[in-house]
């Protein structure tokens, strides 16, 4: 299985440069006009030249966007046939991969998933009279036109905007400026080697409170490696867990369906009427395709369906920015009903095993225990060799003890399989 719970993601080497130039030749049997874009990474040009050249010899034409956040390629993809993004999200610089997208901005579905893994090994080649061609296009214009004919910040307003060195330092900063806003901004410049861990954690983004009390910023925003997440601050420096930003999101926009995902807390429920999915946006998309207002998981990924069904995390940042505008965020959060949510991770070879040895039917979507009090959920990795256990309780106390027996249970399981 090619495909974990968004798009392909391994280490860079010989496997994934071999991939690259077959996946490209599989997608092109079926879409004959692609839009291509990619993060910063150095391994960047090799897998999106690879990935074209795939694409080509099946026939297909390319339309190069360059450095180019991941919404942004899938809202391009709407004028094309598909959109490759070449990116390992907010995974380290020596992974990365391939993510695959619609024309609605969708990511491929299981059935498209599918089929890619059934060609990929036997793509057909053409012969030089039938090979496709390749352009350059400016991508990035179209996609920040739209989010701002829609949403409008506060002008004059300060955030404190870091963009992680990522694909989001080509979109941002200029929006956020064209709209009036006043950013302090971090990691601004796009760099092949990020200057802080991708992952938009709290842990990663320590510095922000600070810098946001010191500017008197309405709040902070943050994303990843590709900026198809947005994590944000308060007023006050506070980090907006991913549940209560959705929340926010929710109850700004009067949109009172959501998509969610298993490991998200019960607090959703009791403010909105809740889908839930596996973990991973691409699972949030597919249900949004046929309910629900908004999505999103607390990871930082947020989907808007009105305006596309990938992940975007320009659109949310724009968003939190008219909403610190309006409201204090800090109030509004405050008012929102909140309990504890524990996560850990187990590094181990033997995640997937270790999954189905405890029953999971498919280990990147674990396996989740519901109790009167609270939740647990044990769950494989689909990037990297480990296994997330995550645990909400009505107090601190049930929380602990739910996060204990998940690891207890994933410990014992990892012995009888190793």
């Amino acid at each position: 299985m090619l495909f974990g719970s968004s798009g392909i993601r391994m280490p860079y080497g010989r496997t994934l440069l071999d991939l690259s130039l077959s996946v490209g030749a599989s997608v092109g049997m079926d879409r004959k006009r692609v839009v291509m874009g990619s993060d910063t990474r150095s391994t960047r040009h090799i897998l999106t030249e690879s990935i074209t050249a795939g694409l080509l010899s099946a026939g297909a034409d390319v339309i190069s966007g360059g450095v180019a956040p991941t919404p942004t390629v899938a809202y391009a993809a709407r004028n094309a046939d598909a959109g490759c993004m070449v990116t390992a999200s907010h995974n380290p610089e020596e992974y990365n991969g391939i993510k695959l997208f619609n024309p609605n901005g969708s990511p491929y579905t299981l059935a498209e998933q599918s089929r890619i893994e059934e060609t990929v090994h036997n793509p057909i080649w053409n012969g030089w009279d039938q090979v496709g061609t390749r352009i350059d296009a400016d991508i990035i214009t179209p996609h920040r036109d739209a989010i701002l004919s829609t949403i409008s910040p506060k002008s004059g307003m300060t955030v404190v905007l870091d963009c992680g060195g990522g694909a989001g330092t080509a979109i941002t900063p200029g929006l956020l400026a064209e709209a009036g806003v006043t950013t302090v901004t971090l990691n601004g410049d796009p760099t092949s080697t990020f200057p802080r861990p991708s992952e938009p954690l709290p842990g990663n983004l320590a510095y922000m409170p600070a810098i946001i009390r010191k500017s008197g910023a309405s709040g902070g925003i943050a994303h990843d490696g590709d900026a198809d997440r947005c994590v944000a601050f308060d007023n006050r420096g506070r980090f907006i867990a991913g549940e209560h930003l959705l929340i926010l999101f929710s109850k700004y926009l009067d949109l009172n369906e959501v998509v969610t995902t298993v490991d998200a807390s019960m607090a959703i429920e009791e403010v909105a009427t809740v889908h839930r999915t596996p973990v991973g946006d691409s699972y949030v998309s597919e249900e949004l395709l046929a309910w629900g207002g908004i999505g999103g998981e607390p990871s930082g990924s947020w989907i808007f369906p009105s305006h596309s069904l990938c992940a975007d995390g320009i659109y949310a940042a724009a968003l939190f920015c008219e909403i610190a505008g309006e409201w204090d965020v800090a109030e509004e959060i405050d008012g929102l009903p909140q309990y504890p949510i524990l996560r850990s991770s187990i590094p181990t070879p033997h995640g997937q095993a270790a999954l189905s040895h405890l029953g999971a039917a498919k280990p990147t979507d674990g396996l989740r225990v519901a109790m009167e009090d609270g939740w647990y959920l044990i769950r494989a990795s689909g990037t990297e060799p480990k296994v997330r256990v995550t645990a909400e309780g009505r107090t601190k106390e049930t929380a602990a003890a739910l996060l204990a027996e998940g690891e207890s249970r994933l410990k014992a399981a990892i012995r009888e399989v190793s």
